[in-house]
């Protein structure tokens, strides 16, 4: 049977900004092979692509996929996939969801259009000096801090807004390192918020993401400390741009924003296993 999916914006505010994510929502019991799975999310063609499974109430499970690989986190397509939920009408509006994932239990929450979705929190360590050294490689320059997150990304604090707007990585030199990608990241200057930053993860088949939610889980206990303040709000400085509320509470982070869908649809393969 067809299975029904949306186009959404995560961290979007109108149409055609934040980060594009594919929802499909699987039948309750399916068991897709991971390379059915791998194949639509390459046919889509996007940052990610979010599959949901009903469980029962207002729990589902959820995986995601890249074009090229499935990946244990993804905050904007978390986020989307309440979304998603919520529009189809399998659980009120009111109501909190549940995804079950290889992160464990993610709950996302709405209020005033607002979603919230509660992330592991996964702050940066400190990188040795050979790591920080193949960052400058990839950047050009040195970096003013440097570090690793549990998610295997490169962190790299640099001088200011100007030098993450202006970032332009060598992509293949990243791709050859062992990390899923990098987080480039500073104090805001310009815009209207307290921190921006950019991510770029070309090993995981995606150059540059427009918006994403799981960078922010290391971004932001590391600004909380840095700037003395837990209420963060921070903008992704991506040609799409994107706005995420941010609050590190402990060994997690709420991100919020809002979300648009564009697109619905059916993609004509059954993912009933």
């Amino acid at each position: 049977m067809p299975t029904p999916f949306l186009q959404i914006d995560a961290f979007a505010d109108e149409p055609f900004g934040g980060n594009p994510a594919a929802v499909c929502l699987a039948p309750p019991d399916a068991r897709p092979a991971d390379d059915l799975l791998q194949a639509v999310a390459a046919e889509m063609n996007l940052s990610e692509t979010a599959f949901v499974t009903p469980i029962g109430g207002s729990a589902f499970g959820l995986r995601w996929f890249t074009p090229a690989i499935e990946v244990d986190l993804c905050g904007h397509a978390t986020l989307a996939s309440a979304a998603a939920v919520w529009e189809w009408g399998l659980v009120a509006r009111e109501t909190p969801v549940e995804f079950r994932t290889r992160s464990g239990p993610l709950r996302c929450t709405q209020e005033n259009g607002l979603i919230e979705v509660d992330l592991p929190a996964g702050p940066p360590a400190e990188a040795g000096a050979a790591v920080a050294d193949a960052v400058a490689m990839v950047l050009g320059a040195p970096a003013r801090w440097v570090g690793v997150t549990p998610l295997r990304y490169l962190f790299a604090e640099v001088e200011d807004e100007a030098a993450v707007a202006s970032a332009a990585p060598d992509l293949g030199a990243l791709r050859a390192l062992p990390y899923v990608g990098l987080i480039v990241t500073a104090p805001a200057g310009e815009s209207r918020c307290d921190f921006v930053s950019r991510f770029f993860a070309p090993a995981a088949g995606v150059d540059e993401d427009p918006v994403c939610g799981s960078a922010h889980g290391a971004m932001g206990p590391y600004w909380a400390d840095r700037l003395g303040n837990a209420d963060l709000t921070a903008i992704q400085l991506s040609g799409r741009r994107g706005t995420l509320r941010v609050r590190p509470r402990g060994n997690r982070v709420r991100l919020a924003g809002r979300a648009v869908t564009v697109l619905r649809g059916e993609l004509l393969v059954d993912l009933a296993g």
